[in-house]
């Protein structure tokens, strides 16, 4: 009779590698300070609610309403029945916030990426990736049976000469983060989308950490970089900054149309509740009503990067809110976020395969929700459990 042996031998090995992880419960939502099952309170600097939205007055009134008027579902997939007023609603604010054509509301992030590469590249065209890429663009790339390339990370001098050698594919795409989810940094976009006007290719970015962060009321690093007109795909969440759940793509008519009709996570799975919709047109008003909260962010994050520099801690390439302290071995820093997590501060280990072996860190993610106190409490732990591990 077959049973599970090969699987817990995996799962062994990985408790034996250091590199396992349980699951935390936290008591309640998403906020500043949380409180884990069993009853600790903790600071949480591990959090993607950048600007506190999970909690804002606004989006609960929205899908509160909107769950009364609607329902608690769609009942269907877009292509069906599952396309409401709602959702319709939602898509013309995200193309007319982005400043592009149209816009396509998937059901996260990772399932944007998906559907829309699996229908913009096919066998005869190539996909260009910069090494440290999100997993969902890895993965959606893998889904297809394009040709496929990846530069070193931000190297510009070898993204020019992977293009120089791709001219004979029907189409060319280079495809990047807007922000890098491990290290804050940020892409350097003009050059990239420099030289694929030089070279004929379509630029792809994945905004899932620029989104309410970077740009003007937090459109993205594409209005961060005032190339409006340039970049052909722009992916945005709508949980992380937003607050609630799902991804998109803001791009032209001509493209939505066609992922309407092929884009395989899109047509296979039911739309979003209209709770979800309505929070996140919610959350598109208060990224213009209350420009303040992304002032309170990046304040909040640069002085704290700043206080952490001081101390000594190893910080990367962070420009960003996500702000990693650089530990080692994987064992090491998962010991690490456990040691912080004891004193009060919640800050995910990150270890390989997400990052490279020696590249063991944990990851901060700073808010604006964070007072001064608060940070004040994160860099005296951060400084004490430091010193235990010999970083500072």
């Amino acid at each position: 009779m077959a049973d599970f042996r090969h699987i817990e031998e995996q799962l062994r090995e990985l408790k034996e590698a250091g590199r396992y992880r349980p699951m935390t419960v936290w008591k309640d939502g998403s906020d500043a300070w949380m409180t884990v099952e069993g009853g600790k309170r903790a600071l949480q600097m591990s959090s993607n609610n950048y600007l506190g939205f999970t909690h804002h007055p606004k989006l609960k009134a929205a899908a509160i309403a909107a769950t009364e008027k609607y329902g608690v579902g769609s009942g269907s997939v877009r292509t069906i029945t599952g396309t409401l007023s709602i959702h319709d609603e939602l898509e013309w604010k995200l193309a007319a916030f982005k400043g592009t054509e149209a816009a396509l509301v998937f059901q996260s992030g990772f399932t944007t990426n998906q559907g829309v590469l699996g229908t913009i590249l096919g066998p005869d065209d190539v996909v260009i990736s910069d090494e440290l890429n999100h997993a969902s663009i890895i993965d959606g790339i893998r889904l297809t049976k394009a040709s496929r390339r990846i530069f070193a990370h931000k190297d510009m001098n070898q993204l020019e000469a992977v293009l120089k050698e791709c001219g004979s594919y029907r189409q060319r795409v280079v495809v990047t983060d807007g922000v890098f989810s491990m290290d804050g940094d940020i892409a350097p976009l003009p050059a990239i989308v420099e030289l694929a006007e030089k070279y004929d290719a379509l630029v792809y970015v994945d905004d899932a950490h620029a989104s309410g962060v970077l740009g003007k009321h937090g459109k993205g690093s594409t209005d961060h970089f005032g190339l409006h007109g340039r970049v052909h795909f722009q992916i945005g969440t709508l949980s992380k900054a937003v607050g609630a759940v799902g991804g998109y793509v803001a791009t032209a008519r001509a493209a939505k149309e066609l992922m309407i009709n092929s884009a395989r996570s899109f047509l296979f799975s039911t739309s979003l509740p209209p709770s979800v919709a309505a929070s996140c047109i919610a959350a598109l008003e208060v990224l213009q009503e209350e420009p303040e909260l992304t002032e309170r962010l990046w304040r909040n994050a640069d002085g704290f990067r700043r206080r952490l520099q001081a101390l000594g801690f190893d910080t990367g390439e962070s420009e960003t809110p996500i702000i990693p302290i650089i530990v080692g071995q994987p064992e090491r820093a998962l010991a690490f976020s456990k040691r912080l997590l004891e004193e009060g501060v919640c800050a995910q280990g990150i270890v390989y395969p997400t990052v490279a072996m020696d590249k063991g860190r944990v990851r901060l993610i700073v808010t604006a929700q964070h007072s001064e106190a608060d940070l004040r409490f994160a860099a005296d732990v951060l400084e004490n459990v430091g010193k235990e591990f010999g970083l500072v």
